[in-house]
């Protein structure tokens, strides 16, 4: 078949498939004349195995931009029966229920740029030579959860501030997944329900959204003969994205008629990121308790407000403290708050009752950032808690920073992963799972 002859028609800068009523837009394809471009940018949410019928597991990951100061966040010795630092004081009473660690990291530098890389192990720049990308934790657990709950996963933070909105969750095709920035807009996804002109509305514009793909498939075939190996991967990465859509597509129509829970709650009203802070975290553990999501992520922005603490100047600039105490206070003052709503949530999962134990029993609730000294720009030594999640707790794990005891941060997420029912030994970075974490 001649190049005039393929299955598809052209536009001066696009090429599509076609077929019955249905027209496929493509990516610019080196064999078709033109330079690959990526264009994937559905959620990845691929089918599997529900995780605990019975009583599931959660997962929820909680970052900050810009770190904590080394100093107040890190305790001065390791194992059971260390002192809490400044930083982490409103932990004490869940002392029990978590683990601080120190030496994890991912081994990459880039200071902001590479905190992208907090919840993957690699930084988007260097996803392309990765076999799954800079996929996150929470959306390598989300691919797992098929039709089990409303939202596979969530994903909370600002859209505004220094260095730009959330960067906290990445799908497997390199597409960061938008958070929901307020509390208000957050309470109205999980617990207000359409009417019922609305709901019919939206059923039929999903019943009119059939398979696109099943539709071209022939003239897919056809064209994908036609192409070299690159586009040819090129394309099979496209149509992938496509799917992922669709099986978005398929979920909320399977969820079309389900009412959403009573969080028996009024509707909160949106006022700052610092005010909204305690409010997300109560919408979070609502979220896990009435089981429309098993998986959540939280960000905390450069654009957390310095002057709801009675601060002149701003948290970004605070963290450039260039060792001024003045600073040093000032931003210490916003992390302890941080962290105090921080020990709120686990006191909040920790008092629902589930089963034989608590929601906090069967929720790994994941604490840190890709920032370990704002500072000084670097990204080593992340400060990260884990709680919950029926792992072995109570102790300050320190790990070797270099040296053949070293280990990668990503060991930490192939352990949580297993715990979550996902039968793998890799992630990311990983060498193995983290030991001492039973």
């Amino acid at each position: 078949m001649s190049a005039s002859r393929l299955p598809i028609f052209a536009s001066t800068r696009r090429h599509f498939l076609r077929a019955a009523g249905i027209t496929l837009a493509l990516p610019l394809l080196e064999s078709l004349g033109g330079r690959v471009f990526a264009q994937g940018s559905a959620i990845s949410t691929l089918p599997g195995k529900g995780v605990g019928a019975t009583r599931p597991k959660r997962m929820v990951c909680v970052g900050n931009m810009l770190g904590f100061h080394p100093p107040a966040f890190f305790p001065t010795t390791a194992g059971t029966g260390y002192d809490l630092p400044t930083d982490l004081e409103f932990l004490r009473p869940h002392q029990k229920d978590l683990s601080i660690f120190s030496g994890l990291d991912h081994g990459v530098k880039g200071g902001h740029f590479a905190i992208s890389s907090f919840l993957s192990g690699v930084r988007t720049a260097d996803a392309k030579g990765m076999p799954e990308g800079n996929l996150t934790l929470d959306q390598r657990a989300a691919e797992t959860m098929g039709g089990a709950t409303r939202f596979p996963s969530l994903a909370l933070g600002s859209e505004s501030g220094i260095h730009g909105g959330c960067l906290m969750s990445w799908t497997r095709s390199g597409t960061r997944v938008p958070p929901i920035s307020t509390p208000r807009e957050l309470f109205r996804k999980l617990f207000v329900s359409e009417s019922a002109a609305r709901l019919s509305a939206s059923v039929d514009r999903l019943d009119l959204k059939g398979s696109i793909l099943d539709a071209v498939q022939g003239d897919a075939k056809s064209l994908e003969r036609q192409l070299g190996q690159r586009d040819k991967e090129k394309l099979d990465e496209y149509f992938t994205s496509v799917r992922d859509v669709e099986k978005q597509i398929e979920l909320r129509r399977q969820w079309a008629h389900v009412p959403k829970p009573d969080p028996k709650m009024k509707e909160p009203e949106n006022k700052s990121f610092v005010s909204d802070l305690p409010v997300m975290y109560d919408l979070i553990a609502l979220a896990l308790q009435t089981d429309s999501t098993r998986i959540a992520t939280f960000e905390i922005g450069g654009d957390f407000e310095a002057s709801a603490f009675g601060l002149n100047g701003g948290y970004h600039a605070f963290s450039h403290h260039g060792q001024r105490p003045e600073a040093i206070a000032a931003l210490i003052k916003m992390e302890r708050y941080q962290v105090e709503q921080f020990a709120r949530f686990l006191a909040r999962l920790g008092s629902i009752q589930e089963g034989t134990g608590t929601l906090l029993d069967h929720s790994m609730v994941l604490f840190g950032s890709g920032m370990g000294n704002a500072n000084a720009h670097t990204n080593g030594n992340l400060p990260i808690i884990l709680a919950g999640g029926g792992f072995r707790h109570g102790e300050h794990k320190a790990y070797p920073a270099t040296g053949p005891g070293r280990q990668p941060l990503c060991n930490l997420y192939v352990s949580m992963l297993q715990r979550f029912g996902i039968e793998t030994a890799k992630f990311g970075t990983s060498t193995g799972t983290l030991t001492g974490l039973a």
